[in-house]
């Protein structure tokens, strides 16, 4: 299994630098201090659009995020900036195959490319880490690579909610209310949020995402 996953985080890195397009110019609004929440009854500020092989779209109350290809990831963002608090949305894999990887990203530099990622996968994996250069170069920061945890709700159909407390450098990882990781790193004290799918088989993945929350500390 992590092997599996260390060979596609090779595939993601050199696929995400074609997706240079999906992200928005500069380096963005000022931080917000206030809560946001986000329940998709529109697209918003929201990234929405498809190409070929992958589409990110507003309906029936859910961000849904669907990939095609073996080794293919998509994601959207919120084009806001947020720094230190709570980060936390539902997310449910609606189709595909269940090894695969769908989450949250937080503190997006959008113009170096840079980000936090956390990422569970449907058959109960969960990978922590920072991205450089569009995740050329992707570095976990809890255990080496994905790591297994009976905290994630396995198979297609079930919500896992995904939840960040970060305050400065420190951040806390949950899943489902269970903490799965603690990471320190003070390369990225702000930034946009986004979400995030990919797949690592051919049957595809298209995912749901609903109630979005950010909770300033």
């Amino acid at each position: 299994m992590a092997q599996r996953k260390t060979i596609a985080l090779v595939i993601f890195a050199l696929v995400l630098a074609s997706l240079a397009y999906w992200w928005f110019a500069g380096r963005g609004p000022a931080v917000e201090t206030t809560a946001y929440t986000e329940s998709f009854d529109a697209p918003g500020t929201w990234t929405v659009g498809d190409d070929p092989n992958a589409s990110a779209s507003v309906h029936d109350g859910v961000y849904e995020l669907f990939v095609e290809l073996t080794g293919d990831v998509f994601w959207g963002s919120a084009g806001r900036n947020f720094a230190d608090g709570v980060y936390e949305v539902e997310a449910t894999p609606l189709e595909g195959a269940i090894n695969n990887g769908y989450g949250l990203l937080f503190r997006i530099n959008n113009e170096d490319k840079n980000f936090y990622m956390f990422k569970v996968s449907s058959d109960g994996y969960v990978w922590i880490g920072r991205c450089r250069n569009n995740c050329a170069e992707a570095e976990a920061l809890v255990e080496q690579d994905w790591f297994a945890s009976a905290a994630v709700a396995q198979g297609l159909g079930t919500t896992n909610h995904l939840r960040v407390i970060a305050g400065g450098p420190e951040m806390a990882f949950f899943v489902n209310d269970t903490e799965v990781g603690r990471a320190t790193d003070d390369t990225l004290p702000s930034g946009d949020v986004g979400l995030i799918a990919e797949t690592f088989t051919p049957e595809g993945l298209r995912v749901a995402f609903d109630n979005f929350k950010f909770t300033p500390d």
